[in-house]
């Protein structure tokens, strides 16, 4: 099983829902963006890192607006499902940008990355890392990715949403950057059954293959063959 939820905020109680309890060794949860635990290197913090890691289930993220990007680029970087991940703790990993993942026999395609509009503001409480915003080098990793495969994959996860659906959203039109007209290439260009996002702190479906997620969880089935009992 795979539950999908958006931004954490370095929330613990939020791995009290009832269906991220449900999940199982070898399950995975994935947030998208604004994960929050990895903020400031504390010791406090590194045991909350430590738990997470130690769950039975994976649990994997991209980055948002609310990450310490620094901390996060110490983190050893490995392959895993077909992709590539930064180990933060045992089984908790933050996805690198522009990976497929191949997760219980669903295709995922992840790209982290957020823009705000308080840029200079957190700038000056250095709570602001340019890292936030993806490298050209970066969009050209996805672009490949997704070309090699077939441009088409189950699901897509990011922090933002393309382009186009920010007005709808509620978003400042003029906060957009070149991550968001190549997400809105993607949308146009490759095949998906459902894109999962968060930013916009509420949970709203946009038919017809969209969803904005914050603190709602959804379920997505293993398309593995089931273990016959016995075996």
């Amino acid at each position: 099983m795979i539950c999908v939820t958006g931004d954490m905020h370095g929330d613990y109680s939020r791995f009290k829902n009832s269906k991220i309890k449900k999940l199982k060794k070898g399950d995975f949860l994935i947030v998208c963006g604004d994960f929050g635990f990895v903020w400031d290197g504390s010791k406090r913090e590194k045991r909350i890192l430590k738990k997470i890691g130690r769950k039975r289930f994976y649990t994997l993220f991209v980055e948002g607006c609310h990450e310490n990007y620094d901390l996060l680029d110490e983190c050893p970087e490995e392959e895993f499902c077909g992709g590539k991940v930064s180990v933060i703790s045992g089984r908790l990993m933050r996805v690198k940008r522009g990976s497929v993942l191949d997760l219980q026999g669903n295709k995922f395609f992840f790209f982290g990355g957020g823009q705000t509009k308080e840029i200079d503001i957190r700038r000056e409480s250095k709570t602001w890392w340019e890292q936030e915003l993806p490298t050209p080098e970066e969009v050209k990793q996805g672009v490949i990715t997704l070309k090699e495969n077939g441009s088409e994959v189950d699901y897509i996860v990011t922090h933002e949403p393309p382009a186009s659906m920010k007005e709808f959203l509620g978003f400042e039109v003029r906060q957009i950057s070149h991550m968001h007209t190549f997400f809105d290439a993607v949308k146009n260009d490759c095949k998906f059954k459902m894109w999962f996002f968060g930013k916009a702190h509420k949970n709203k479906v946009i038919p017809p293959r969209y969803q904005c997620l914050f603190d709602e969880v959804v379920r997505i089935e293993s398309r593995l063959p089931k273990k016959k009992k016995g075996k």
